[in-house]
C-alpha cells in the first residue's frame, strides 16, 4: 500500500481528552447502542485496553465506512469477541485477595479510597455480565442493519469457539439479528457450529499450538520496561491514601483493572462508573491502556515473530469463503470440519464467527493488518493514530467486531470486478500487501495475493 493511500487518522484523538468526572457518576440514560457501542465516560472507558467495552471508531479516519455509491455488498463475514465478562477465575481470586489484604492492613482510608474500607468483592469469574449480553445482542442488530440487503433473505452461518462466554455471545448475537429481522418466534437461538476448545491445535477461530510462540517472553519484557516508567508515582500516591497497606506495582495494576470490571458488572447497561475508577487519573489510564496494548502487540501481534502463526488457519478459511474454493491449510484447520459442506459451507453471503481477544489478535496479525505499525516503544506512549490505529482498546475491546466485506460496483471498468474491504470496529482498516484505492479497498485477487504469508503456511513449520 502506498503512503498516499494510507488511512489518515484524525488528529483530535480521544486520547487527548482529560475530562474530570464527578465523584458519583451515573449516566442519565443508557449510553450503549447498536450504532455507537459504549459511549459512557469516554475519558475512562476508552482507555481500559482489552477491557474497554466496544466503541465505534467511525470518524477516526478520512475514509467513510459506508458502502461507496454504486456498489453493493455481496459477501460479509464478521469475527467478534465475546461481550464484557467478569475477570477470569485466577484474576478474580487475585483481585479479591488484594482488596482483602488492603482492608486488613490499611490503618486509614483517605479521600476517594474511603469506599474500600467496607467494599465487598462479589464479582463472578469467566462468564459474561448482563451488560456483555446486551453488547452482543446490539451487535446482532447492527450486523443485520448493515447487511440487510443480504440478511433479509438469509441468516448468517454462525460458528463459536467452545467456551461458555463465547457461545453465549453467539447466541445473543443471533437473538439480536433475529429481532432486527422481525422474525423472532421465540425459543433458543441456534448456532450452526461450536468448535471445542479442548484441542485448540484444530480450532482456527481460537487457535493455539505453536510452542515457539508460547515460549516467547518479549511481551513481559517490554511491558515491564514501560511499567517502570510510570508506576512508582502511582504506587506512592496510593500508599499515601492507604497508610499501612504497602501496595506494590502489581497491586496497583489490579486496582486499576477493577475499574472496568466493576463498571461492566454494576448495572445491566454499565451506566454507573465504579468508584475504583476515581482512584486514578485520566493520565494514569492512558498509561494503563498502553501497557495492555504492549502486551497484545508483543504477545500476540507482529511484535512477536511467532504471533501471526496461530492465525494462519483462519485467514486461509477466509480466502476459501471469499473465493468459494476449498480450504488449503496445514496449520490449525480441522479438515474433518472444513472439508464437510455441512460444517463449512461455501457460497453463502453471510458468516459470523465468535472468539477471544488474543485469538483475534493473532488472526489480524496473520492477515497483516498491523504491518504498517512500527515497533511500539517501551519508553513512552504511542497514540493509536501514530500507530496506524493499533491499540488494545481500538482492536480487541469487549464486543470487538471485524467485518470482511466483498463488493461489486456498477462503475468498475471490468465487469463484476470484486473488491475486498476490512472494517475493524467501524474503522476502514489500512490493508497491507495490495493496492488500496480511495475507499480502502483492494481487488479480490490482489487481496488474496497479498495474503501470501498465510497461503504459504508462514512460519508454522518452525513452531
Amino acid at each position: 500500500m502506498s503512503s498516499s493511500m494510507a488511512v489518515l487518522f484524525t488528529a483530535a484523538l480521544t486520547a487527548q481528552i482529560a475530562v474530570a468526572a464527578p465523584a458519583e457518576v451515573t449516566a442519565s440514560s443508557s449510553c450503549s447502542s447498536p450504532s455507537r457501542g459504549y459511549s459512557c465516560f469516554p475519558e475512562y472507558s476508552q482507555f481500559w485496553g482489552q477491557y474497554s467495552p466496544y466503541f465505534s471508531l467511525e470518524g477516526r479516519s478520512h475514509i467513510p465506512s459506508s458502502v461507496p455509491r454504486g456498489c453493493r455488498i455481496t459477501f460479509a463475514q464478521s469475527l467478534q469477541r465475546h461481550g464484557a465478562r467478569y475477570p477470569t477465575k485466577s484474576k478474580s481470586e487475585k483481585y479479591a485477595g488484594v482488596i482483602e489484604r488492603i482492608q486488613n492492613d490499611a490503618t486509614s482510608f483517605n479521600g476517594e479510597f474511603a469506599f474500600l474500607e467496607d467494599y465487598t468483592y462479589d464479582l463472578g469469574s469467566d462468564n459474561m455480565t448482563a451488560f456483555g449480553d446486551s453488547q452482543l445482542y446490539d451487535s446482532g442488530i447492527k450486523f443485520f442493519q448493515r447487511y440487510q440487503s443480504l440478511a433479509k433473505k438469509v441468516k448468517p452461518f454462525v460458528r463459536a469457539a467452545g467456551s461458555d462466554r463465547v457461545v453465549a455471545s453467539a447466541h445473543k448475537f443471533v437473538d439480536g439479528f433475529t429481532k432486527a429481522k422481525g422474525n423472532n418466534k421465540g425459543g433458543a437461538a441456534k448456532l450452526d457450529l461450536i468448535i471445542s476448545e479442548s484441542n485448540r491445535r484444530k480450532n482456527p477461530i481460537a487457535p493455539e499450538g505453536c510452542a515457539a510462540f508460547d515460549d516467547d517472553d518479549t511481551a513481559s519484557q517490554m511491558s515491564d520496561k514501560f511499567r517502570s516508567t510510570f508506576i512508582q508515582s502511582i504506587v506512592d500516591r496510593v500508599n499515601v491514601n492507604l497508610p499501612g497497606a504497602n501496595v506494590d506495582a502489581e497491586d496497583v495494576k489490579s486496582l486499576m483493572a477493577m475499574c472496568p470490571f466493576d463498571t461492566v458488572a454494576r448495572t445491566p447497561d454499565a451506566s454507573k462508573l465504579s468508584p475504583f475508577c476515581k482512584l486514578f487519573s485520566h493520565e494514569d489510564f492512558r498509561h494503563y491502556d498502553y501497557l495492555e496494548t504492549l502486551g497484545k502487540y508483543y504477545g500476540y501481534g507482529p511484535g512477536n515473530s511467532f504471533g501471526p502463526a496461530p492465525g494462519i488457519g483462519y485467514v486461509n478459511e477466509l480466502i476459501a469463503r471469499l473465493t468459494n474454493s476449498p480450504v488449503h491449510d496445514n496449520t490449525t484447520v480441522d479438515h474433518e470440519l472444513d472439508d464437510n459442506p455441512k460444517t463449512f459451507p461455501l457460497g453463502l453471503p453471510l458468516y459470523a464467527d465468535f472468539s477471544h481477544d488474543n485469538s483475534m489478535t493473532v488472526i489480524f496479525a496473520a492477515m497483516g493488518l498491523f504491518n504498517a505499525t512500527q515497533a511500539l516503544s517501551s519508553q513512552h506512549i504511542t497514540n493509536p493514530a501514530d500507530a496506524n490505529g493499533y491499540a488494545a482498546s481500538w482492536t480487541v475491546p469487549f464486543g470487538a467486531r471485524a467485518y470482511f466485506e466483498k463488493m461489486v460496483c456498477d462503475s468498475s471498468p471490468i465487469a463484476r470486478q470484486e473488491y475486498v474491504r476490512v472494517l475493524l470496529n467501524d474503522l476502514v482498516w489500512p490493508l497491507q500487501g495490495c493496492h488500496v484505492d480511495m475507499y480502502g479497498r483492494c481487488k479480490l485477487e490482489d487481496f488474496v495475493k497479498g495474503l501470501s504469508f498465510a497461503t504459504s503456511g508462514g512460519n508454522w513449520d518452525q513452531c
